[in-house]
């Protein structure tokens, strides 16, 4: 009998998924500031609906970013405290990934090949990853990196599949994307998404020790001067 908690934090959106052979139990909430206070107190209510104990859980899985910088750093913090007082071993999950994942189970069985990731990363600049459904199984064909739109649309000219807020926080400089491909801006739920990748990983063996609970940075700066704050608003509302 295995038993999966997952968390993510890594967005605007705080999930959580319980996974075990009695039935899936997921929660979605506002993330943010609030994550850091509110993870310990829903994965433990996630549990008590089930009817389960931290101690009954397998692994514990989370998002590692890239994201939210506080965001990815709460969550690696709390899988680091469960899982060192409970014994158990974690589980590193991509957040691109998360949201490629979300998109196949939008698009229905039928989603084979290869889907980009772009989502907004704030500062005018994107966090993108290519994906690769084949045979049951996500591969990774670009690992997540950081980009501005121009140099993105440079490096995708003609992807086959999109997903991922970007598409519409930049959609007039995306817009050359615009009717070339299958397009999922918005997530339907990365709790579900959450929960299925939790799966995936625990059965490719991919546990890691808490100590290795790290998240993944993609960017060294984490905050913009108030002039390049004014000056990217006047970027964006050019056009």
């Amino acid at each position: 009998m295995t038993v999966l908690l997952a968390l993510d934090s890594s967005t605007e959106t705080m999930a959580l998924a319980l996974s075990s052979p009695a039935g899936q139990w997921l929660f979605e909430a506002a993330g943010g500031p609030q994550a850091s206070a509110r993870l310990v107190p829903e994965a433990l209510a996630l549990l008590a609906q089930a009817g389960l104990k931290l101690a009954d859980v397998d692994a514990i899985a989370f998002g590692r970013g890239p994201g939210a910088f506080t965001g990815i750093r709460a969550a690696c913090a709390v899988v680091q405290g469960l899982a060192f007082g409970a014994g158990k071993p974690v589980l590193a999950l991509d957040s691109l990934l998360l949201v490629a994942e979300d998109a196949r189970l939008q698009a229905g069985p039928q989603f084979e090949g290869l889907i980009g990731v772009a989502m907004d990363a704030r500062m005018g600049e994107i966090y993108a990853g290519l994906y690769r459904w084949d045979a049951g199984r996500w591969q990774v064909e670009q690992a997540p990196a950081l980009y501005s739109p121009e140099a993105l649309l440079a490096a995708w000219p003609q992807p086959p599949a999109l997903c991922g807020s970007a598409l519409t926080e930049f959609a007039p400089v995306l817009q050359a994307w615009s009717g070339q491909s299958l397009q999922w801006p918005q997530c339907q739920s990365r709790a579900a998404a959450l929960a299925t990748l939790a799966v995936q990983a625990w059965d490719t063996g991919a546990r890691l020790d808490p100590a290795e609970a790290m998240p993944l940075y993609v960017r060294d700066k984490v905050a913009q001067t108030t002039a390049e704050r004014l000056a990217l608003k006047l970027q964006v509302s050019r056009a």
